[in-house]
């Protein structure tokens, strides 16, 4: 059967977007049919129906226009992409069928509506292209809600570690590309090839910026693939948001040297941004520091910590003016106040020029920009270096200000076909329809009153609807003293409505009073929106100006609240923390029950702490403290301890806890071995650098062997700052062996019987482990903790480490087990006694073997134990 014109117009819209479910206005309901029908009736719980009653009837579901945001977000959530195709011409006007187009598709990078963005984390959109060499590929990243626009030619194998920073919503992939697809959090999208192709980047990237080279922005030659994939991004834009992109007016080269660098398992490990059980940002870094009062401060805050700087200069630029908040508490509750009266200038933005700003966006940009000259005048008060760059890019946009306040109501509606959100007095000509309108309405008002008097019909009444206009109604029990000067138009079932021709007559002239006023609004409300547009680049500064200023703020009253310090950064390879403190757990913990740390590393001397002690006593904590504080005062920001001096890090590792990556085929101990080798292959000694158990995730043996090995190439060959948390007590030797390796534990105290973890680091190594304590404290059984103290007993008086096989430990019944091969037993972590391996780890010549052979060697002399060791007879 033939498609019906309307089911025909769907068919075209479809084919434009095949991969997508549509959206297909129809009247006040957007309906969807075929397999997009079923889908979103799974996944919105809609009512699903049918379009006919045929033997092959067509799945469709719908819901009402004015519902879209909701379900929008829904569906994006559940990894749909989508088109919306509107009706495009007013029905009213229409000669036939409505004309309807695909105006936008919706995809997780491209979201543009409030209702569905996170108002404090950026939503990028990203690309990649790898390089001709494979070596290093381009990469590109927009923020389409906001404007900021990047691009940065990297090595391939630092491309999760990239990914891990932007957490993209979307990635674009070419086709044509050999590239294995990506694996992330990130929804991963295919294009043709050609759109990655260098010629039409650059076509697309200047008509877009209007110049005709971007060599101003800062790339070269060796940004090619950079381009191409930042090319490949506009290209993707134009085809889903079909609309001008004026916000998106400048793109910045992205340079990783100017960045603190962190891979992303130190990210995920240090909890910088979310936690590692939640994925939220509840309980991490970014959440305790996060003290903004804008949506465009929370969003910058987030970026710095993702981004931490290495010059020092900017460093103390920000450090700066921090400081100036701080000594001025009462600039701090000035600047929230007027802050506080910000809307969202970027976001506001980005929906004026992509068409989508409701008369309400309008109304919030004009307050924002009211609010604008008392945030002026406290700036130039402001003495820092900084404060002065941002006041001379800190533009009022007066007129724009000027014209938005003196054309919009207060209140303005949602929707621009409402009308009603013109101020009196802005337009005459709209002034002389609203009152022709308006009297044209007073008439009918009079006029229902006349004909009650006449008539003598008390209840008599005028009504409206969109088809017959206006209408006299009277009740069935009053029919017969309607005059004859009435014209019956419709019966219903208690009452009959008539018409009148001097109703018609002033029903015209109200309605084409109402259309024009209606019509004109809308024609005022689209050149507010082109001044905004056209104002784009003014608005983007200042809103950046806005955002700096609100984050400043932030760490000025944090570092009052907490009472942090202001780190001295320099150019050195030191770190002198005093009374320093885990900028989370302080904040999280009941007040003064957290205990400040010192720490020191030197270059010369102490720049690897060897940390021992008991699970629980606080290892993990200590050696993570020491990082985010790095990160802090990187950012520019004060940090929790009494004093420190922080020379800056170019990178920051975190091996700490244990996970697999099933996805990747990858044991928790080859993700551990993968972590370890890379920090081993691309620390500086300009790095930070922080372990804890390496080596647990295998055989004692081995795992004392590679931590062995570990500490001795950080320590020769890196020579990096670095804090070693481990169990195994052997490693304590290498203080005596290696000059700038110190030791250091946990304190803990025994009292009746009772264990105490004091929490404070102090020079020396460990002598007990409390692992039953700790088994304890976990709600073992009872049994278990008394067995195992059994054992434990034994161990350490026959020293079980030196065991023969044949050799008898008693078993949970007390009876005497047979112990089988030496080899297999475990090495004693704290035990006096020595395992024959640890004899020959001192004779390696530390100054002429590298880490592979020394690991190598080890392992033949592992090997060689465990055959002597089978040899003997049992």
């Amino acid at each position: 059967m033939a498609a019906t014109p309307m089911m025909q117009q769907y068919e075209d819209a479809k084919a434009s977007c095949p991969d997508a479910l549509l959206l297909f206005r129809m009247g006040d309901f957007y309906e969807l049919f075929h397999d997009d029908a079923e889908t979103a009736h799974r996944i919105l719980g809609i009512t699903l129906t049918s379009r006919d009653k045929s033997e092959n009837p067509i799945p469709m579901a719908g819901f009402p226009h004015h519902q879209l945001d909701g379900y929008l977000a829904k569906l994006i959530a559940a990894g749909c992409r989508v088109a919306v195709c509107d009706q495009v011409e007013d029905p009213k006007k229409a000669k036939g069928l409505v004309k309807r187009e695909v105006t936008r598709l919706v995809t997780p990078g491209t979201l543009t509506d409030e209702c569905l963005l996170d108002p404090r984390a950026s939503n990028f959109l990203a690309a990649y292209l790898s390089g001709e060499s494979g070596e290093i590929g381009g990469l590109a990243w927009v923020d389409v809600s906001t404007g900021r626009f990047y691009a940065a030619s990297i090595p391939h194998d630092q491309l999760y570690d990239e990914l891990a920073r932007i957490r993209p919503a979307e990635l674009l992939l070419s086709e044509d590309s050999a590239e294995a697809e990506i694996d992330g959090e990130w929804s991963v999208t295919r294009r043709a090839g050609w759109t990655f192709s260098y010629k039409s980047a650059l076509q697309l990237l200047e008509k877009q910026f209007g110049t005709q080279s971007l060599e101003g922005f800062g790339f070269g030659d060796q940004d090619t693939a950079a381009l191409c994939a930042a090319g490949s991004i506009l290209s993707y834009l134009q085809e889903t948001q079909r609309t001008e992109l004026a916000h998106i007016d400048q793109i910045s080269p992205y340079e990783s040297r100017s960045a603190l660098q962190i891979d992303e398992a130190s990210r995920s490990s240090l909890e910088i941004s979310r936690t590692v059980r939640s994925e939220k940002r509840d309980g991490s870094l970014l959440d305790v520091m996060d003290r903004t009062v804008t949506a465009m401060g929370g969003r910058l805050l987030a970026e710095w910590l993702e981004n931490p700087l290495t010059d020092c200069r900017a460093i103390d630029a920000r450090l700066d003016c921090v400081e100036e908040f701080v000594q001025s508490p009462a600039q701090i509750n000035a600047f929230k106040e007027r802050l506080a009266k910000i809307y969202d200038m970027e976001r506001l933005l980005a929906r004026a020029t992509t068409g989508r700003a409701s008369p309400r966006d309008l109304q919030f940009m004009g307050t924002t920009l009211a609010a604008l000259p008392a945030i002026k005048e406290n700036l130039h008060s402001l003495t820092a270096a900084r404060f002065g760059q941002l006041d001379a890019e800190f533009d009022l946009c007066s007129d724009l200000q000027q014209q938005l306040t003196a054309a919009l109501q207060d209140d303005c509606p949602l929707t621009s076909r409402e009308g009603g959100f013109i101020r009196e007095g802005f337009h005459a000509r709209l002034d002389e329809l609203r009152a022709l309108s308006s009297g044209g309405k007073q008439w009918i008002a009079r006029y229902q009153a006349d004909q009650i008097e006449h008539s003598g019909i008390t209840n008599l009444k005028v009504g409206y609807n969109r088809v017959f206009g206006y209408y006299l109604e009277v009740t069935h029990a009053h029919r017969d003293k309607v005059p004859e000067t009435y014209i019956r138009k419709q019966t219903l079932k208690n009452a009959e409505r008539y018409i009148t021709p001097e109703l018609k007559e002033h029903e015209e002239k109200v309605l084409q009073a109402d259309a024009q006023t209606n019509e004109l609004e809308y024609e005022l409300y689209l050149e507010l929106r082109e001044a905004v547009t056209q104002a784009a680049e003014r608005l983007r500064k200042t809103a950046s100006v806005l955002a700096e200023l609100d984050v400043i703020c932030s760490l000025a009253n944090l570092a009052r609240s907490r009472d942090y310090c202001r780190p001295a950064v320099n150019e050195s390879r030191e770190m002198t923390l005093h009374g320093g403190r885990h900028p989370v757990l302080d904040v999280l913990s009941e007040e003064g029950t957290f205990v400040p740390n010192d720490t020191e590393l030197h270059f010369d001397r102490q720049r690897l702490l060897l940390i021992t002690g008991p699970n629980m006593a606080g290892k993990s904590t200590y050696i993570r403290q020491v990082a985010l504080i790095t990160i802090m005062a990187q950012i520019g920001s004060y940090v929790p301890a009494s004093s420190a001096e922080i020379g800056v890090a170019d990178r920051i590792y975190a091996r700490v806890g244990a996970s697999d990556q099933i996805a990747r085929g990858q044991s928790t101990f080859m993700v551990e071995m993968l972590e370890t080798a890379r920090i081993l292959n691309t620390a500086t000694d300009r790095s930070l650098v922080i372990l804890d158990e390496i080596g647990r995730g295998t055989s004692t043996y081995d795992g004392v062997s590679l931590a062995w090995a570990v500490v001795e190439h950080l320590h020769n060959q890196v020579q990096c700052r670095t804090l070693f948390a481990t169990h195994y007590h052997e490693l304590t030797e290498l203080e005596d062996r290696l000059e700038g390796v110190a030791n250091f534990n946990v304190s803990v105290r025994e009292w009746e019987n009772e264990v105490v973890f004091l929490h404070k680091i102090a020079p020396g190594a460990a002598n007990k482990s409390y692992g039953i304590h700790v088994a304890s404290l976990a709600g073992v059984p009872k049994a278990v903790q008394q067995r195992a103290q059994d054992i434990l007993k034994h161990l350490e008086q026959e020293h079980h480490d030196a065991l023969q096989p044949g050799e008898a430990v008693p078993d949970s019944s007390g009876r005497e087990a047979t112990n089988g091969d030496a080899g297999d037993l475990q090495m004693s972590l704290f035990g006096t006694e020595e395992h024959p391996l640890i004899e020959k780890i001192r004779q390696l010549d530390l100054e002429s073997l590298t880490p592979l052979e020394t690991m190598q060697q080890l392992s033949e002399w592992q090997a060689q134990l465990e055959q002597e060791s089978q040899a003997k007879p049992r």
